[in-house]
């Protein structure tokens, strides 16, 4: 099939749904480009939506000899398509304790936002799309994850201070590459994609195969219960919110002992959030509800380890005292 009789890139519409939902007013953006399916079909649409002011982020991440195959390759399209690139290399060798997956991650958003604020863009698009969003919900249900991890990935987020978007969590991966190769737009394939030492891959090479044998057309219904959990957990924010402006910040022990156990686990996440950025396991905070629940003496002692420091009592009200 010539370019002439290929249909339309199925991330022109859901750009415009997202623009719609989520950027009404015209943007400044900026497309990470890894130069891959993805976000080669992605980077397509938003050029073709405004053209000749979209600037594509590649990151070089230096832990496979492929990587400099790919800014070579995303030099060469960028040229022949016309579209500005900008291009940075991290170190993502990852710390003790610290998965290789997160280091990457990590480097990758800090690198995009660096460029984006440089040039000023309003935001930064990303190709994560609907078998992306499914991957992260089983990856979250294989791990007993709250609503936080139900809800998966959000389609607009903010990070190093620059606003991220992902405008094709509806669009299934087999659909831009099935538009690309009609279309005839090369992309590279990155081989890690297919190691599965990886859980994400062995929930991408076994269990959405054997999810699409049993359920077809599943992945929809998978993002729409990801949905729900976000908006869920929202309505809990929104109750912590109350309940920590009725507790203070930091919170009085007796004012906790007021509200229900559940209420109590749900702005003590919040304050701790919020207040510290840790997070608390669910044995943590067990933990620290069976302490307060005990404190009935002016000489109760709580003092639990949660991330780098300790919740401690200091007073009528609980601490969080970092380490770091």
């Amino acid at each position: 099939m010539n370019r002439s009789t290929a249909p339309a890139n199925p991330c022109e519409q859901a750009l415009a749904r997202w623009c719609e939902r989520c950027a009404p007013h015209p943007l400044s953006v900026a497309v990470a480009y890894s130069a891959g399916a993805d976000s080669t079909a992605l980077l397509l649409a938003a050029h073709q939506r405004w053209p000749g002011q979209v600037v594509a982020l590649h990151v070089h991440h230096g832990l496979q000899a492929a990587a400099d195959d790919f800014e070579l390759h995303s030099r060469r399209f960028c040229e022949q398509h016309g579209i500005e690139l900008r291009v940075e290399r991290v170190q993502a060798a990852h710390e003790a304790g610290q998965s290789p997956e997160d280091a990457a991650r990590l480097a990758r958003y800090a690198a995009l936002a660096r460029m984006a604020c440089d040039l000023q863009a309003d935001c930064v698009l990303l190709g994560q799309h609907a078998d992306d969003q499914a991957e992260t919900l089983l990856l979250a249900l294989s791990r007993g994850a709250g609503l936080p991890g139900l809800a998966s990935m959000p389609e607009l987020f903010e990070r190093a201070g620059m606003c991220f978007g992902r405008p094709l969590l509806d669009v299934p991966g087999s659909a831009l590459r099935t538009w690309l190769l009609s279309a005839g737009h090369a992309f590279v394939d990155d081989p890690s994609n297919t190691d599965t030492r990886f859980t994400r891959n062995r929930i991408r090479a076994v269990l959405l195969p054997a999810w699409e044998t049993c359920f077809p057309g599943f992945r929809p219904m998978l993002a729409r219960s990801a949905r729900h959990a976000a908006q869920a957990q929202r309505l809990l924010d929104e109750l912590a919110a109350i309940d920590l402006a009725f507790t203070g910040a930091p919170p009085q022990i007796a004012h906790l002992q007021s509200l229900g156990r559940d209420r109590q686990a749900n702005v003590l996440r919040h304050w701790l959030r919020t207040g510290a950025g840790v997070s608390a396991s669910t044995a943590q905070l067990d933990q620290l509800l069976d302490q307060i629940a005990a404190c009935t003496t002016r000489g109760h002692r709580i003092h639990l380890k949660v991330g780098p420091g300790h919740v401690e009592r200091i007073g009528e009200r609980l601490a969080y005292t970092s380490a770091l």
